[in-house]
Formats: structure tokens, sequence, C-alpha cells
């Protein structure tokens, strides 16, 4: 078959073949560092959550000052759509990586100015005010990361190598970010003992956010455009046509598989937030662990988590996406549940670390061929803003569910089982979702 003859997805393997592998490994590197960096961030906020609730949101009730913590975590998300829209169209128009750079060094600045901040004790309730502006504004550039960093790695690899990146760069990116987190912690938290860390080690926690920005433009610099989306340029140029804006394209056009999309990512995006996001907390108000080892047992949780997410996104090119999908969605429907009541009753260090260790495998898991599978849902002219999107929107009421487990719960003793409810309608969801979807594996165009 000539070029001129070959279809789409073929076009699109040969044209990514033909990159030299320093770009491929660049381009891997940035995309997983990029995200990576950027969920550390994130993660500063649920590490030092108790601490938070007191300084920002005091009541009388620890669970209502750590479910207001966790509600402006919900906030940021809620204007993550919103950077996908703007960056995404962005990065769909002039480039991947022009996009890339501008949210990281966003993230890592908003990230800083935290630990600056006077609390409530200094000037009232203004402070949590302006506490939820910046996360508003840091929620905007982390959206703008998501519809980068999610198109560029996998444009940039063969077919053969995108479920392992998918997982590499959704999943692992996520638990790097979270280790690099629990570093730091475990750090702070010995420099900081007892009350000077509510005091000063938190503040550090939020300032370290501005070397990830440093760490990330350095890494950046190097990176070459995506293949696929130079490829999609040449061709507007040489042969200019009308496009609709991409954000009205997938509202319109490609609004019902936006919206099955969302039944997967809302139930991975859900597991993620509940297991490797929710641990910190349970950690520390049901299994009363000690800062300095519950910051151990997160390192190792956040180690379960990456080699989950390498497996499980490489496994769904194996089998195939919508298989791996209905595969964790049963397993996760049992298991969440079974180790969290287990994780809330174990008093052995040992068992306490295996449990929480499963519960960041099943979770990270859980959504580790997702980026790869909306990557092939849309082709390359609106993918940046579709996968952003459907990303986004579905981890933004996947970072709700902490905020509900925890505001469901009458008293802290009462989370595990609340905890073990929303694990069971969340993967109902999932499932559901895993057996609509059609088989996308080798659908890049």
């Amino acid at each position: 078959m000539s070029a001129n003859m070959e279809t789409p997805v073929q076009q699109a393997s040969a044209l990514v073949a033909a990159i030299s592998r320093k770009q491929m490994i660049i381009a891997v590197m940035a995309s997983l560092l990029g995200w990576s960096l950027d969920l550390y961030d994130l993660f500063i906020l649920l590490y030092v959550a108790p601490e938070l609730g007191k300084l920002f949101f005091p009541t009388d009730k620890p669970t209502l000052s750590l479910a207001a913590v966790y509600a402006s975590f919900a906030v940021t998300l809620f204007m993550r759509p919103l950077g996908s829209a703007l960056f995404g169209a962005y990065a769909d128009r002039n480039g991947r990586k022009r996009a890339m750079v501008v949210a990281v060094s966003g993230v890592g600045i908003s990230t800083a100015l935290f630990g600056a901040l006077p609390t409530v004790a200094q000037i009232g309730a203004a402070a949590a005010i302006i506490f939820i502006i910046l996360r508003l504004v840091q929620g905007v550039f982390v959206g703008g990361v998501v519809a980068s960093t999610h198109t560029i790695g996998t444009e940039s690899v063969p077919e053969k190598w995108r479920g392992l990146m998918s997982g590499l760069v959704g999943g692992g990116g996520a638990a790097l970010g979270a280790l690099l987190a629990s570093i730091v912690y475990f750090v702070l938290s010995s420099v900081f003992s007892g009350p000077e860390f509510s005091e000063w080690g938190w503040r550090f926690m939020f300032f370290t956010g501005i070397l990830s920005s440093v760490l990330g433009l350095f890494v950046f610099k190097k990176l070459e455009e995506s293949p696929l989306w130079m490829q999609h340029k040449k061709k507007q140029e040489t042969k200019p046509e009308y496009q609709q804006s991409p954000v009205k394209m997938v509202f319109t056009k490609y609004l019902s598989v936006l919206l099955v999309n969302l039944m997967i990512v809302i139930g991975g995006g859900s597991a993620y937030y509940l297991t490797c996001g929710y641990l910190p907390t349970f950690l520390k108000v049901i299994n009363n662990i000690p800062q300095t080892v519950s910051s151990i047992i997160l390192m190792v949780s956040s180690i379960s988590a990456m080699v989950a997410a390498v497996v499980l996104g490489h496994l769904s090119t194996i089998i195939g996406r919508k298989k791996t999908f209905i595969l964790l969605g049963i397993v996760n429907l049992f298991a969440l549940p079974y180790l969290y009541t287990e994780l809330a009753d174990a008093q052995d260090l040992t068992m306490i670390t295996l449990y929480a260790m499963g519960l960041a495998f099943l979770g990270n898991g859980s959504y580790a061929p997702v980026l790869i599978f909306l990557n092939e849902r849309f082709p390359t002219s609106i993918r940046s803003t579709g996968t952003g999107l459907s990303w986004n929107m579905g981890f933004a009421v996947g970072g709700m569910m902490p905020t509900f487990v925890t505001m469901a719960s009458r008293q802290t003793s009462d989370i595990p089982s609340s905890l073990a409810y929303f694990f069971i309608a969340l993967f109902l969801l999932y499932l559901l979702g895993s057996f609509i979807i059609p088989e996308t594996k080798g659908n890049f165009k």
C-alpha cells in the first residue's frame, strides 16, 4: 500500500516510528516529571490536612475541620476542567510543549505561595478566603498540565508502549509525586518535630513547590514538540480548513464520547483519592500512627502504586483496554472495602503497611489505562482538550469523595464503613461504563 493510501492510524504509527530514541525518552521524562511534580504539589495539602484544618478552618469537631480542608481540595478540582479548556485549546492549536511550560510553572509558584499565607489566628476569616482563592488559581494551572502531559508522551511513543506509558504517566506520575511528598514530609517531620510542624513545618512543605517548577523547566527545555501535533499543524498549513473550537467540538460532536468517558474516569479518580489521597489522614486519625512512621508507610505504598500503574497500564496493551477495565472493576468492587475494613482494625505495623500497599496498588491501578483510553477516543486536532476535559471532570467528582466520606461519618470511627459503601457504589458505575465502552486499542490518529 502506498504512503498516500495508508490509513490515519498507519500514518501516525509510521510518524512516531521515525522519531529518535532520544526524543522519545525526553518526551516520556517530561510527561512523567510534569505530572508527578504537579501531583507532588497537590499531595502536600493532603499530607498536612489535619494541620491546615486547625489553622484555616478551626471547629469544635475534628471531622468538620478535615472536611473543610478536603472541600478546598475539591474546589480546586472544579477549576481543573476550566484549566483544561483553556490550556487544552491552546495546546491543540499552538503545541503541547508551550502549554506544559506555562502550566507547570504556574502550579509551582501558586503552591509556594501557600507557605506564606497568614492563618485564622493572625487575620481571622480572611485567611480561609485567601486560602480558597489561591486553591482556585492553582486548580486552573493543574488542569492545564493535564492537557499537555497526558498527550505529548503517548503521542511520542510506538503503539506497543502506549499502555505502559499511560500507566507510567497517569498512575506512575501520581505515585512518584506522592513518593516525593512522602520523603519531604518525613524529612520535615523530623526537622520540625511535635508542635513545631504545626507552626513552621507545613509552611516549608509548600515552599518546596517552587523547586518543582525549576526542575520541570530544566527538563522541558530539551523537549521537542509532539510529532503527531506537528503533522497536524503542517496539514493545516498546506490545506487550511475551518475548524470549530476544540472545546465546542468536544461538547457537541463528541459529547456522547465525553459522557461515557466520565463513567470510567469518575470511578478511577475516586479510587485514587480515596486510597492514595485518603491514606495520610486515615493512618493518622484511625490508626493513630505517628507522623514519621506514617510517612515511611506512605513511601512504601507509593512504590506499590507505581508498580501497579505500569503493570496494569501495559496489561491493557496485551488484553485490551475494555477487558482491563472490567477486570479492575470486579476486583476493586470487593477488595477495596475489605482492605479498608481490615486496615481500621489492624494493630501490627507490618499488617498496616501491607493493607496500605494493597489499597495504593488497586486504587492507583484502577485508572492506569485511562490516559491512553482517553487519547484513543479523540483525534489529534482536539486530543489535548478532549483528554483534559474528560480527565479533569471525572477527577473533579473523584476529588469530592474524601469530603463526602468525611461528612457522611458522624465520628472518625465511622470512616471505614463509609469508605466501604462509597467504593461499592463507585465501582458499580465504573463497571457499567466498562461494559458500555468500545475497545479502543490501536485507535490513534
